[in-house]
């Protein structure tokens, strides 16, 4: 025992010696950290507002009854989601899925990148030379224990893929290829393409609220693993709309180049979500990369912080601009929506317009109103406003499909424009005028709103 104590003594001398602190309290040191604004995002600075309708509830919904909320800041983005930054999520899934079905054929044929041919893609643990000694624990102790025996295998990411099929390096590789496109028989004018139901993504993520409230239940009971399709439904052009001619968008408008820049549509709320855990997933493996902090989580805005960013600082304005009129004072219209008696083309669009289009509101966020509504990580729940908090609102009940929709869109009249005005779609479906943008809290020095918009950064 007198050794044991003489032990701790020794060192907890040489901690305090050797420690640089002088035996202060001087608090636990991390890395060094400093606020960064994410690409494409602005600041929504923390602040009060009066939450609902601005005007008369002359539709007598009843479902937005004015009260005083709080929301935090955060980090917003400047446009809608556009079809170019999603083509890079599902290019990214597309690429990883080949590469894994790529490693797993590498592994049973047993080639390793010494071999040549498919063995380049081979997981990065079947070349031990090149696992670091927590790569080789991980592996001999966990790896092919689940019920998934794949499942926490790295992938070889450094090899290029090959997709000129005159250059597939060997017949392992052509059979792998050959199942991500549609069937030859599905195929029409010499194009066969990426069968895109193999393109799935699967994420996890932890229920925190429900952990908070039933402490019953251990961690591992409220992680959560979701898997779903992530291209999006572009037969939403045609289905959302009987007896029309909406061909050429069904065809063109999500690949082509001359629509990157237009908002993405035909996505789910549930695929909106995994882009959020995709972008933050993205995110952080660079930042791990480069050694820096881990950034905090993309996600959907909340009712309560979707309403505030759209007001851009304004209270009680109708619209994004102010208001109550849908005209500037050189008689344009100020969003892409259904003006007059269904005059589309009068607001210079027929269907959506470039995300970066029209006016920003003052928060500098572009189309907060009109060419797409967008989905917010709030379920619908008519009496919502009575119950809720007025601190950071927001009321997603799981069991609840109904999830709210904000903004209007394109083929919406004024109504659906208004600032204080919900709508709501189920979580599962896809139409062609409802897209979605991102959130990311922001950390640090909180910046209120009440101080001097010049010196917010």
């Amino acid at each position: 025992m007198k050794k044991f104590i003489a032990l701790v003594a020794i060192v907890a001398f040489m901690f305090s010696c050797n420690s640089g602190d002088r035996g202060e309290l001087v608090g636990a040191k991390g890395k060094k950290w400093y606020p960064q604004k994410p690409y494409g995002m602005t600041l929504v600075p923390g602040g009060s507002f009066i939450m609902g309708n601005s005007d008369d509830d002359f539709v007598a919904v009843n479902d937005a009854p004015t009260k005083t909320v709080t929301v935090r800041s955060f980090y917003m983005d400047e446009t809608e989601i556009t079809n170019a930054e999603y083509r890079q999520f599902v290019n990214w899934v597309r690429d990883s899925t080949v590469r894994l079905r790529l490693a797993i054929k590498a592994d049973e044929e047993g080639a390793t990148p010494g071999d040549g041919g498919i063995g380049e893609f081979a997981f990065v643990d079947q070349s031990e030379e090149e696992m670091t000694p927590y790569q080789q624990y991980m592996y001999d102790n966990y790896f092919g224990m689940g019920e998934d025996y794949y499942a926490g295998r790295k992938i070889n990411n450094k090899t290029k893929l090959i997709w000129d099929t005159s250059k597939y390096p060997d017949e392992f590789y052509s059979e792998v290829m050959d199942t991500m496109y549609i069937p030859e028989e599905e195929a029409y004018n010499g194009q066969r393409t990426i069968d895109v139901s193999k393109l799935n993504f699967q994420y996890t993520y932890m229920d925190i609220q429900g952990a908070a409230r039933d402490k019953s239940k251990r961690r591992k009971d409220f992680i959560k693993t979701e898997e779903l399709n992530i291209y999006p439904d572009t037969t939403v052009w045609i289905r959302d709309f009987n007896y029309s001619y909406n061909e050429p968008m069904h065809n063109d408008y999500f690949w082509h180049e001359a629509y990157g820049a237009y908002p993405v549509v035909g996505v789910s709320w549930k695929q909106a979500k995994a882009f959020c855990a995709w972008r933050t997933l993205y995110k952080n493996a660079y930042q791990k990369s480069k050694r820096r902090n881990w950034v905090n989580s993309f996600r959907l805005p909340g009712e309560a912080e979707w309403e505030y960013a759209a007001r851009g600082g304004l209270q009680s304005a109708t619209y994004p601009w102010g208001g109550p009129y849908t005209k500037n004072d050189r008689g344009c219209f100020m969003a892409n929506f259904k003006p007059l008696r269904g005059d589309y083309a009068a607001d210079q669009a027929l269907y959506t317009v470039e995300a970066r289009s029209y006016e920003p509101n003052g928060f500098n966020l572009y189309n907060m109103a009109g060419n797409v509504s967008e989905w917010v990580a709030s379920s619908y729940d008519p009496a919502s406003y009575d119950y809720s908090s007025t601190m950071n609102p927001n009321v997603n009940d799981e069991q609840n499909l109904r999830k709210v929709v904000r903004g209007g869109s394109w083929k919406d009249v004024a109504y659906f424009l208004q600032v204080g005005t919900r709508d709501y779609e189920y979580a599962d479906s896809a139409r062609s005028y409802i897209g979605f943008r991102t959130v990311q809290d922001y950390m640090g020095t909180d910046v209120a709103l009440n101080e001097s918009l010049g010196d917010i950064r």
